[in-house]
């Protein structure tokens, strides 16, 4: 069972960056895919960003195009989200996953959380 635990997240003003990371442990035979989801308050979860875990190909959200950026490293099996130029908007629990299953089979393993807060 992999485990999957977030952290860098905290209280950041407008325009300001934070990096989170998201680390893995635990015995898995195929990691196809990472992830970075969120969720605001009153809202449903939403995708943000995933990489292919051995292609390296890199997908985002319409709203986190040009200011975040994700990335992995595979030694360490984690995976990072650079956020640059952040917005009130920006603020909820981040989440990153993992998908073991293959391309268009969803993720199956799921982090804590960790929060971001964006002040105006």
């Amino acid at each position: 069972q992999v485990q999957l635990v977030e952290s860098g997240g905290g209280l950041v003003q407008a325009g300001g960056s934070l990096r989170l990371s998201c680390a893995s442990s635990g015995r898995t035979f195929r990691r196809y895919a990472m992830g970075w989801f969120r969720q605001a308050p009153g809202k449903e979860r939403e995708f943000v960003a995933a990489i292919g875990w051995t292609t390296g190909i890199t997908n985002y959200a319409d709203s986190v195009k040009g200011r975040f950026t994700i990335s992995r490293d595979n030694a360490k099996n984690t995976v990072y989200l650079q956020m640059n130029s952040l917005k009130p908007e920006d603020t909820a629990v981040y989440y990153c996953a993992l998908n073991t299953a293959g391309p268009g089979k969803g993720y199956d393993s799921w982090g804590q959380g960790t929060q971001v807060t964006v002040s105006s």
